[in-house]
């Protein structure tokens, strides 16, 4: 259905798929670092790099960063798109979730990666 991909232009390539259920192991990560009791030896089980090299530049692993998000209101834009009407969910609409990023240093700066990135990233020994 045309409504389903949008039109890509002559040559263009479409993006892979991505990995069957990663968002399922991304939340069981979540939910057993928040519980390990010894969160660095959580990150060798998981297999999750110290350090890895991305373009050339070798980063070092600072900061696991989980966020809590709920949505509580959604918006919808008027006509021409000027303006805009806010409504508060009722709370069988509100939706919860939790984003996951680790944060890794280069010498200049910090990067912060999704568990997504990270597994795609050219990792160094572990």
């Amino acid at each position: 259905m045309q409504w389903q991909r949008p039109h890509q232009p002559e040559g263009a390539t479409v993006a892979a798929a991505p990995e069957a259920d990663l968002d399922k192991v991304e939340a069981a990560f979540v939910d057993g670092f928040i519980a390990a009791p010894d969160p660095t030896s959580f990150l060798r089980l998981a297999r999750i790099p110290f350090e890895i090299m991305r373009d050339g530049t070798s980063m070092k692993l600072l900061r696991v960063e989980i966020d809590a998000l709920t949505d509580v209101g959604s918006l919808t834009p008027h006509l021409g798109g000027g303006t805009f009407r806010y409504d508060p969910l009722p709370s069988n609409f509100i939706s919860r979730r939790r984003r996951l990023r680790f944060v890794y240093f280069d010498g200049r700066g910090l990067t912060a990666m999704s568990y997504a990135e990270l597994r795609e990233a050219d990792t160094r020994d572990r």
